[in-house]
C-alpha cells in the first residue's frame, strides 16, 4: 500500500509543480549562438559592400560632373576661337595658323575629357532632347521639323548633355 500511496503522491506533486512553476527557458545552444553570430557577420559584410558600392558611383558621378562643369566654362573660349576663324579671309596668314592650332589644342581637350560635339548637319531632323531651337524659318529647300542652319555647336558627356546645339528650324 505504500508503493501505491507513493506512486499517488509523486503524481499529484507532479501536476502541482507543474502549475506553479514557471516554464524553464531554453538556453541557447552553441549551435545557435554560432548561426546567429554568422548571421550578423554575414550582414555586416553586405552592408559594407553595398557602401563600398555606393561610394565608388558617387565618386564616379561627382567626377563626370567636374568634367561637365569644367567643359561648360571652356566651351565659351572654343566658340570664340571658331568665330575668329571664320571671320579671318587670308587663311595662309601665320596669325590665322596660330589660331587655328590654339583651337584644334582645345578640340583635342575637350576628345581628352570624353566631351562630344553633337553630330549635326543642315537636313537633320530637329530632336528636342539634343537641341535648342531659337529660330524658325520658311525654307523650301527643307522638310517640315529639319535643322536649316546650326548656329552653336553643341556638346555631350557619357549621354549627358553639356550644352545644347543652338539651331535654326525650318518650316
Amino acid at each position: 500500500m505504500d508503493d501505491a500511496f507513493k506512486d499517488e503522491v509523486t503524481q499529484e506533486e507532479l501536476e502541482e509543480t507543474a502549475e506553479t512553476q514557471p516554464e524553464c527557458e531554453i538556453i541557447d545552444s552553441p549551435e545557435s549562438k554560432y548561426n546567429e553570430m554568422l548571421d550578423k557577420y554575414q550582414r555586416s559584410l553586405a552592408e559594407f559592400d553595398n557602401y563600398r558600392k555606393r561610394t565608388i558611383k558617387e565618386m564616379s558621378a561627382r567626377y563626370d560632373d567636374g568634367i561637365r562643369h569644367a567643359c561648360e566654362k571652356l566651351l565659351p573660349m572654343a566658340d570664340n576661337f571658331e568665330r575668329a576663324l571664320n571671320a579671318h579671309e587670308n587663311k595662309e596668314d601665320g596669325f590665322y595658323q596660330g589660331v587655328a592650332m590654339i583651337a584644334r589644342q582645345l578640340e583635342a581637350v575637350f576628345t581628352d575629357l570624353g566631351a562630344e560635339p553633337i553630330a549635326l548637319n543642315p537636313g537633320d531632323g530637329f530632336d528636342p532632347n539634343f537641341h535648342n531651337a531659337v529660330a524658325h524659318v520658311e525654307d523650301e529647300n527643307f522638310g517640315q521639323n529639319q535643322v536649316a542652319e546650326v548656329l552653336q555647336q553643341g556638346y555631350t558627356h557619357k549621354d549627358k548633355v553639356i550644352r545644347y546645339s543652338m539651331v535654326k528650324v525650318a518650316n
